[in-house]
């Protein structure tokens, strides 16, 4: 899923060559993307746009030979005037008469050609690591190299015409890897493959032997220059070496920016960094008066807190509700925002807590997962991996936030976007931060296979240097649940053991519920109040938060006439919860349906058995009420078919059972079998809100 969609997309033709454009946003100010060289296209910008959009009107376009527009035959079509002209073009069709042009590598050639051709047009021009006509390698050394006979098919031998034809993914991969320096980029290199096999080996041959038409662009076009120009570079950059910048920085006259440890996509690798030096330079090239802002004085104003709750589900919402609660009690008169999305919002704002305006700007976190699964299938490693522009979205939102709301301590809850940027950019943090999981560490599924178990542990290995290099971004680390619900294992080859690391970082708050048993009743009171009789057993299907459990909820119910058959007692209830449709389900006679509920903690509480998703929170209140249930956790999702599974066999609750063996009869005899069974679980700790309260309390 895309964190934002354009508001308006079009196609321009200039002679016979159709271009595609998006625009976002709708402000005064424009920002035009410029494409880079056609091994890409404008979905490299995919962690601008979103944030660029909230504040500025945001064009971008497939450069010809990639993404939706065309792909030109010969070298002519791709010389630098052609996508010059291209760009001018869109501002024609866009009704742009000026804009901040921001371009990357080719592009930042491209951003200085118009800067210096057509002034007229450009307000200011940020030049990223520009890869342009003149300097240390020059065109015609490249393009000797490029047409002669290979050499060989390693290294930067593949940076040749018939090596492309050969394997233009294997010269893809390399290149790739090459402007990608950084460890851990598997994401960006990815991706940027991806959008490299778009496209041919013969267009990109042409792109390339364009490069030996050079129509006045050396340096004495770039001395004219007379827009405000900021040329940024990497100081580990292999495409366009750092002298280079320096020399086009030097050459125009403007200020350069060294980005130290970057490579040559910054723009992918360190969008935080590149997002605000966009920001700052727009402001400060368009902006003739500074924005002014209030800053209050620290004694008279009380302690302050923002709540970040994972909306993936809603059993993060319960139990960081209980925890708020608590710390409250130990800080009277601390004021409590929640940042947060739908379907966690409306049940803060029911329990009349205050939601922070900003939560409307979140990209929802929910439906991108949603959008990756299949039936009771999600690969939520890859979901996650790919849900990458979404967290670079919502963290640029929270950064805003917490640097405008002077708060004391922001408490996240599996805010994995914002552990991520702090640790990347600890210069950004505002605020102690608490750190909550109930889960270490990504686990490989088999079926992954080694790709998976690769990434993976390449993904923790990351979460272990950040954290071992800057220790002091996470003020507390805090594991809701106790040393014995960590998976046993490793994080990955040659690295710690899951476990001893999470002991050596992490205090533990025992496991939080979220139910408040001082108000849930006893349990015959509770189903008075739900209108339960002595005479049946209550049975509930429930799913979660999210709409991922369709598909299970729907075979509970078409199961309910067998599981009837062998329990004539049986009353069955089904919750859809807040992102299901009711009317998407079947109707089948005996079955209750219900959509979202707003006590179904206590409901269940008071059921008899109970038919759920594989989701920790639902489990472990199941377990805490010692209701027998049966639970399904989704295909290939590690959290819950790893860490999930591992948690409740150590307290020794619940049936798990696959989706694949739910038939009918499968469902009812686990049924009969666990209401015979009962609930002889290990007894869930009371007091893990008030532990984990007392843990943020010393934090303020």
């Amino acid at each position: 899923m895309r964190a934002l969609l354009p508001a308006l997309s079009g196609r321009v033709v200039r002679g016979d060559v159709g271009v595609q454009y998006d625009v976002f946003g709708d402000c005064d100010t424009t920002v035009l993307l410029l494409p880079a060289w056609s091994i890409v296209h404008s979905r490299m910008w995919k962690g601008q746009v979103p944030y660029l959009a909230r504040h500025y009107r945001v064009v971008t376009f497939d450069g010809r030979g990639n993404g939706r527009s065309d792909r030109p035959q010969g070298p002519a079509a791709y010389r630098t005037a052609e996508f010059v002209a291209d760009a001018l073009a869109v501002l024609d069709a866009t009704r742009t008469e000026r804009a901040v042009t921001i371009g990357l590598s080719l592009g930042g050639h491209l951003a200085a050609m118009l800067a210096a051709r057509h002034p007229e047009r450009v307000t200011s021009a940020m030049l990223i690591a520009p890869s342009v006509p003149f300097g240390p390698k020059p065109n015609t050394r490249i393009l000797e190299h490029f047409k002669s006979p290979p050499a060989g098919s390693d290294g930067w031998d593949r940076f040749n015409r018939d090596y492309w034809r050969r394997d233009l993914r294997g010269f893809a991969q390399f290149f790739f890897e090459q402007c990608f320096p950084e460890a851990h980029s598997t994401k960006q290199i990815e991706d940027a493959v991806g959008w490299a096999m778009e496209t041919s080996a013969e267009t990109l041959i042409d792109t390339m032997l364009a490069r030996g038409i050079v129509d006045d662009e050396d340096e004495r076009v770039y001395r004219t220059i007379r827009r405000p120009i900021l040329v940024v570079q990497g100081d580990q950059d292999r495409i366009v070496a750092p002298s280079q910048g320096a020399l086009v920085a030097a050459t125009i006259g403007a200020p350069l920016v060294t980005l130290a440890g970057s490579g040559h996509v910054p723009v992918a690798r360190d969008p935080v960094a590149v997002n605000r030096l966009i920001r700052d330079f727009v402001e400060r090239t368009t902006r003739a008066v500074p924005v002014a802002r209030t800053v209050r004085h620290g004694m008279r104003r009380p302690r302050r807190a923002l709540y970040l709750s994972s909306p993936i589900g809603l059993g993060h919402a319960r139990r960081d509700l209980a925890i708020a609660r608590a710390l409250r009690e130990q800080r009277p008169g601390l004021a409590i925002d929640w940042l947060t999305q739908h379907p966690v919002t409306p049940f803060i704002e029911r329990a009349g807590e205050s939601v922070h305006a900003a939560s409307r700007l979140l990209v929802n976190e929910s439906a991108h997962v949603e959008s990756e699964a299949g039936e009771h299938d999600l690969h939520v490693f890859d979901a996650l991996r790919r849900m990458d522009e979404i967290m670079v979205a919502n963290f640029m939102v929270f950064q805003e936030v917490v640097e405008d709301g002077d708060y004391d301590l922001v408490i996240a809850d599996e805010s994995w976007d914002v552990d991520h940027f702090w640790h990347e950019h600890p210069e950004l943090k505002r605020a102690a931060l608490a750190w909550f999981t109930d889960f270490v560490g990504y686990a490989p599924m088999p079926e992954g296979g080694d790709r998976e178990a690769f990434l993976t542990a390449d993904y923790n290995a990351e979460m272990l240097e950040h954290v071992e290099r800057h220790p002091r971004v996470r003020d507390r680390s805090i594991f809701v649940g106790n040393a014995a619900d960590i998976v046993p294992g490793t994080f990955g080859p040659a690295l710690p053991a899951i476990r001893e690391w999470t002991e050596r970082h992490f205090a533990f708050s025992g496991y939080i519920t979220g139910r408040d048993l001082r108000e849930s009743g006893e349990r015959a009171e509770l189903r008075r109040a739900f209108g339960f009789r002595d005479d049946e057993v209550v049975c509930i299907a429930t799913v979660g938060g999210s709409a991922v459990g369709a598909n299970l909820l729907r075979r509970i119910i078409e199961a309910a006439p067998e599981v009837r058959r062998r329990v004539p007692n049986l009353r069955m209830v089904a919750v859809a919860g807040p992102r299901i449709d009711v009317a998407s389900l079947p109707r089948m006679p005996g079955v209750e349906v219900h959509g979202y509920v707003a006590d179904l903690d206590r409901r269940l509480a008071a059921c008899d058995i109970a038919l759920v998703q594989g989701g920790l929170t639902t489990c472990m209140e199941l377990t805490e009420a010692r209701v027998p249930f049966v639970y399904f956790p989704i295909r290939h999702h590690f959290e819950q078919n790893v860490h999930v599974r591992h948690r409740l066999e150590r307290y020794r609750a619940g049936r798990c059972m696959t989706f694949d063996e739910a038939s009918p009869d499968a469902i009812a005899a686990a049924v009969v079998d666990e209401l015979a069974r009962g609930a002889d679980f290990a007894p869930v700790e009371q007091d893990g809100a008030s532990r984990a309260a007392s843990l943020l309390a010393e934090l303020l």
